[in-house]
């Protein structure tokens, strides 16, 4: 259930059938150049595909083209309230904007902005969530539910409309995972635009991973969503390895690895957990589209890693690895992961 319409944000296609895009934001200071290039840079290499940074005045400004010199991804300005910010983020360079219509005051104002960004092929995502809703829209509803959430985005969107501006991404995030899942569910019915998913203020890295899962793939997986972003109280980065692994288990991300490894039992004899640990940091950055077990006996072993390209499978302090179900050779505890991650670079 993709959007019909498409947008294109840079070098990015939004919607339309194109494939689902990770998407996190900078969490340093506005102020920080050098420290929110470097933390773009991370998270370009991470495989973030579109980077937001706050602009939260006009000094903020020049945080973009610095941003667009030092990476490919595609800088999304985040703007609240002052319209002259998405101008001079329009003139900038900016690939995206989010701003809520409603928020920028008059119909001149929202014309100006709308008007900038068809001039230069930028659109614009408007992003509602359950602390932002109109005061009139929460009267008729009496608090944040989902039908309000998504009556919101439309309303916003209707603002843009009337200047004939339809490159419009749609959001309305909520801390409250089955209020979120409903509130995609509605827009996806009565609209057709690109859909951006997230749980807002999901929590820390621990919490706000499952209810990221729970609500962004509850969508996804119902074909509702176009773009997503984890949420979290940590760093960046983690929050785009934690996309990718969401798209991964719903098979819509090939690129990298999919890990398999058993919650161990009394059977096992090798130090598992930590192995696992060991081999999933080890080739966290390995973006070859292959399927790896980690296995802690030979009950599961031999028959998850015939299903893998490459595998372990443990014993009395030792362990076989596997390849398409073939055995290779026997190794030591010690030297498992070494020999693990010597098999997969030869792939």
């Amino acid at each position: 259930m993709s959007s019909k319409i498409q947008v294109t944000a840079g070098n990015i296609l939004i919607g339309g059938g194109a494939k689902v895009t990770v998407q996190s934001m900078l969490n340093v200071p506005s102020t920080d150049i050098s420290g929110s290039v470097e933390q773009a840079k991370a998270l370009e290499k991470a495989g973030c595909q579109i980077i937001r940074a706050a602009i939260p005045n006009m000094d903020a400004i020049k945080l973009i083209p610095a941003l667009k010199q030092a990476v490919n991804t595609p800088i999304v300005a985040d703007i609240h309230f002052d319209y002259r910010l998405a101008l001079e983020a329009c003139a900038a360079g900016v690939d995206k904007i989010r701003i809520n219509p409603g928020n920028i005051g008059s119909d001149d104002r929202v014309k100006a902005v709308a008007d900038a960004c068809r001039l230069r092929n930028i659109p614009i995502r408007i992003g509602v969530n359950s602390g932002s809703l109109e005061k009139e829209i929460l009267a008729k509803y009496g608090h944040p539910t989902p039908q309000a959430l998504c009556d919101s985005a439309l309303y916003h969107a209707s603002l843009l409309e009337k200047f004939d501006f339809c490159d419009i991404v749609l959001s309305m995030k909520s801390s409250n995972v089955t209020s979120m899942i409903k509130a995609y569910e509605l827009a996806a019915e009565q609209c057709d635009y690109p859909l951006h998913l997230g749980v807002t203020e999901a929590g820390t890295e621990r919490m706000g991973i499952i209810k990221s899962a729970v609500g962004i793939g509850s969508l996804l997986a119902h074909g509702i969503g176009d773009t997503i972003r984890v949420s979290l109280t940590a760093d960046p980065v983690k929050e785009v390895y934690a996309a990718q692994d969401i798209l991964k288990s719903l098979d819509l991300d090939s690129g990298g690895i999919r890990f398999v490894s058993c919650p161990t039992c009394g059977r096992t004899r090798i130090n598992l957990v930590k192995i696992a640990d060991e081999v999933e940091q080890r080739l966290k950055d390995c973006k070859k589209n292959i399927k790896v077990a980690v296995m802690g006996c030979v009950v599961n072993g031999p028959g998850e890693a015939r299903e893998a390209d490459i595998g372990i499978a443990g014993g009395e302090g030792c362990g076989l690895i596997f390849k398409k179900g073939e055995i290779l050779r026997k190794v030591s505890e010690e030297n498992l992961v070494d020999a693990l991650v010597e098999e997969v670079e030869k792939l």
